[in-house]
């Protein structure tokens, strides 16, 4: 669970009546106050209600939804049968899944509730295996799950609780008919919960249809940048932005660093270029199977990288102390992920550095980042462009060009991998 800086200092975890086991837990690890969200969502969900929440990735929220699951599993013990399991959980990507479970398993130290991780990228075997026993609780992404649902290795006919979680990146990821594959196999009494960072008109319709009768909780995050993260700009060529982040970070106060770039071919580049300049880097993005991303990510956490290049995807649901610089190599082209961007940094109430590359065709980028975040950014280097330039298609060799037949020789898709499955 992110922890962020912002409190409710009125309200403790113990005025909510957990179990000891539970309280214990949160005890152990610092949490005496909960957040705005949980403030909110807390009382719903422990009441038995359904929760629309609108929250960014940093709120707290994943507390907010598994407080309220375990409180009801450590009042009323049910053995899950083979297969089956008392709560699900979906989240977009595999890391932020793993995240999820961990808070589960953390805070439910000492209820003796079975955990089973169901993601994509590593064999199904072991997942199968555990599901035989049964599971109090299920985290995964919607492609595996629904992997496991058709060979009935995965019964959720008789869920009592169900989240979808950041449901607005589901969408961007093309998740939607896994998830309505999901929604439909559900039972209908249950105890169900939706969070999103934006609520665009699918996933509205799909509230409606989820929730009965929600409480709504909504913690207007979504254009803040955090107060404690000093942000800059430097306006820099594109060829010359690898010299620029090589002599940055040669800064012995950059302790530890996330380095974005919007593509994965992207990222392994900006990895190479710096462990070749002698500063340890390594990549992480959706093109690595989970062994792959979750050891990067091991790496960069334990201190033995300096620098994680990544993706907006990869990096979705990191949660690292001690992020002392956050650089856009490369803008995004969604102003609302500069702002999770930039949320790595500056953690648990320490100050943080942002430091963003800009030249002429990432303009437009940049003007929309600052009316969305109400921040201008301070110009540490270069000069701000008149006007923005388009950006240049690569010119392909004739050679790679490739021509399509004069007939159709194959039918359908075959061949063609799922994009959905890099999450």
């Amino acid at each position: 669970m992110s922890t962020p800086s912002a409190i409710t200092p009125a309200i403790t975890f113990e005025s909510f009546a957990f179990a000891p086991p539970i309280l214990q837990a949160l005890t152990n690890s610092g949490f005496t106050h909960p957040t705005p969200i949980q403030a909110q969502a807390l009382p719903a969900g422990l009441a038995g209600k359904d929760v629309l929440g609108i929250a960014q990735t940093g709120t707290g929220k994943t507390a907010a939804f598994a407080l309220p699951i375990l409180q009801a599993m450590a009042t009323t013990p049910l053995r899950p049968r083979r297969f089956a399991t008392r709560a699900l959980i979906l989240s977009p990507t595999r890391e932020l899944a793993v995240q999820i479970e961990q808070e589960f398993k953390k805070f439910g130290t000492g209820l003796g509730l079975q955990t089973v991780l169901i993601v994509g990228g590593v064999g199904r075997s072991g997942q199968v295996n555990r599901m035989s026993r049964g599971a109090d609780i299920v985290v995964g992404t919607p492609g595996r799950i629904c992997d496991l649902m058709s060979t009935r290795q995965l019964l959720i006919d008789q869920t009592q609780f169900f989240v979808l979680d950041e449901a607005d990146r589901m969408l961007d990821l093309g998740f939607m008919p896994d998830i309505r594959k999901v929604v439909a196999a559900l039972p209908t009494r249950r105890q169900s919960a939706l969070f999103s960072a934006t609520m665009p008109k699918e996933i509205a319709h799909l509230a409606e249809g989820l929730l009965r009768d929600p409480t709504r909780v909504r913690i207007e995050s979504t254009s803040a940048t955090p107060a404690l993260v000093e942000q800059t700009v430097h306006f820099v060529d594109a060829s010359g932005k690898r010299q620029l982040l090589n002599q940055l970070l040669r800064d012995p106060a950059i302790t530890s660093a996330i380095v974005f770039t919007r593509t994965k071919r992207g990222a392994d580049r900006v990895a190479l270029q710096l462990n070749a300049e002698k500063i340890s880097a390594t990549a992480m993005h959706g093109n690595l199977g989970q062994n792959a991303r979750q050891r990067a990510l091991e790496q960069f956490k334990a201190g033995q990288v300096r620098v994680l290049v990544a993706t907006d995807l990869a990096a979705r649901g990191i949660d690292v102390a001690g992020i002392s610089h956050v650089f856009n190599y490369e803008l995004p082209n969604e102003p609302e992920s500069y702002v999770h961007r930039i949320g790595r940094t500056a953690r648990n109430g320490a100050k943080g550095i942002a430091v963003a590359f800009c030249d002429a065709t990432e303009l437009t980028y940049l003007n929309s980042i600052e009316k969305l975040t109400n921040v201008k950014l301070t110009v540490a280097g270069g000069t701000r462009p008149a006007h923005a330039q388009p950006v240049k298609k690569p010119q392909r060799h004739p050679d790679m060009i490739v021509r399509k037949p004069k007939r159709p020789e194959y039918a359908g898709n075959k061949g063609f991998g799922d994009r959905r499955r890099a999450a």
